[in-house]
């Protein structure tokens, strides 16, 4: 998994190579207490090595944490020790480094993800590529969204299924870090996807992937918070909205979201922990959206919901 990537001034790293669970454990409330714009946390498998000291079985994995400023190693300690124990906790090393280092670390231990007929991955893994798949060819990044984390591949495969029985011609992505969500949408669709991102960094890395991926021709990013872009509200309304961010926006962004939707319109909702849930799906049935799907993958959901339908579930939880 891989949640967030911090701005370009990342140069602190703290590191801790533990089992699976507790690695994703520290990487889940790295995300829930820092500025995801400020800090990226990741957790990854990788091959044994026989030199590491661990009692468990499983293969090891590592947790990672990026910060774009000098962290107080000590609160983070004590922070990280609320999940993992004072014992694991003292494990734990902090660092520096390079922009650079950071882009191959967090490359290491990402196998390919597929999605329903999705497949992301790094130039590495050209070689699992079959003719009936969508390739998405993303390299890390300083933005959020390599497909490999639960929120992004979520969507993959909502967005997959409802395809299979739905073609929208509108498309919006929120929060789209590196265009994985709107370069898959218009390889599978060919038709324009407009995108907007908070951070300029992002919009233009997703504006470098689409070109990567051949579809700059139909992505269309823009540097944006929320919806706020005059592009993005130009071409509104859009039959389907793509937010892959975080609970607290996606609620606060229920009412524009709604605005520019159709009235059977559909929204993938993302980045979403399952105590989030509850709450995002009240706010957008407040706006008249009703639940239709979601997936749990890794302690994330992700939500597909329909303006003006009925609260009765069409697609299997995933």
């Amino acid at each position: 998994m891989l949640e967030g990537l911090p701005p370009n001034n990342a140069a602190h790293v703290m590191r801790l190579v533990t089992d699976e669970a507790t690695a994703k454990r520290i990487a889940d409330i790295i995300t829930e207490t820092f500025d995801p714009a400020e800090t990226a946390a990741s957790a990854f498998e990788h091959e044994d090595d026989p030199a590491t000291e661990r009692t468990w079985q499983e293969k090891p994995w590592t947790s990672e944490v990026y910060f774009g400023f000098p962290p107080d190693e000590k609160a983070v300690r004590e922070l990280v020790s609320s999940a993992i124990g004072d014992e694991l906790a003292q494990k734990i090393e902090f660092g520096t480094v390079s922009q650079k280092d950071w882009v191959a670390s967090s490359l290491s231990g990402l196998a390919p993800v597929q999605a329903g007929r999705f497949l992301v991955h790094g130039s590495h893994d050209r070689k699992f590529l079959k003719s009936n798949m969508i390739s998405i060819e993303i390299e890390a990044a300083l933005a959020f969204g390599t497909g490999h984390h639960g929120t992004t591949r979520g969507c993959l495969l909502l967005l997959d299924r409802l395809l299979k029985y739905y073609t929208p011609k509108q498309i919006l992505d929120i929060g789209t870090g590196t265009g994985v969500l709107a370069i898959a949408a218009a390889k599978r669709l060919r038709c324009t996807i407009y995108a907007g991102d908070i951070d300029p960094i992002a919009t233009q890395t997703a504006r470098s992937n689409a070109v990567f991926n051949a579809a700059g021709m139909w992505v269309r990013p823009a540097t944006a918070k929320g919806v706020e872009h005059p592009a993005l509200r130009k071409n509104a309304p859009y039959n389907l909205v793509l937010a892959n961010i975080l609970q607290r926006p996606l609620i606060k962004l229920a009412p524009s979201i709604a605005k520019i939707t159709t009235p059977s319109g559909y929204v993938i909702l993302s980045g979403l922990l399952i105590r989030d849930v509850a709450g995002v799906i009240s706010a957008y049935r407040t706006q008249g959206f009703a639940l239709v799907a979601r997936t749990n993958l890794d302690g994330w959901v992700a939500l597909l919901m329909r303006r003006g339908g009925q609260n009765r579930p069409i697609i299997a939880e995933l």
